[in-house]
């Protein structure tokens, strides 16, 4: 019985990290078709949960979000994603600090 539950605990959590790689990949396509509103709801909780892909692209959405960008909200997503090493992410956030973005202009930083 024992291994059973194991079993299907472990069928359970692969149905769950799937579901979670299928939204990651839906909210990068609407944020590429220009359905921002669709791709935050579907970002932000992977994001909230430590996903950096989801994080850098989050940063992406606020930085080119509308006629108002939201470039402080831009460098917090862009930040998260770059302390888990995404390059992508650093780059942006560099870019961030060297146009004053959202921060202080810091070209050291």
């Amino acid at each position: 019985m024992k291994k059973w539950i194991v079993f299907i605990a472990s069928i359970l959590s692969l149905c769950c990290s799937v579901g979670r790689a299928g939204d990651l990949e839906d909210g990068i396509e609407a944020h590429y078709k220009g359905n921002d509103a669709q791709a935050l709801e579907l970002l932000r909780p992977l994001a909230q949960e430590g996903d950096a892909a989801a994080q850098f692209f989050l940063g992406r959405i606020f930085v080119k979000t509308g006629s108002v960008p939201n470039y402080q909200e831009a460098v917090r997503w862009y930040r998260l994603a770059a302390e888990q090493r995404v390059a992508a992410a650093q780059y942006s956030l560099g870019r961030m600090y060297a146009a004053g973005k959202g921060v202080a202009q810091d070209y050291q930083e």
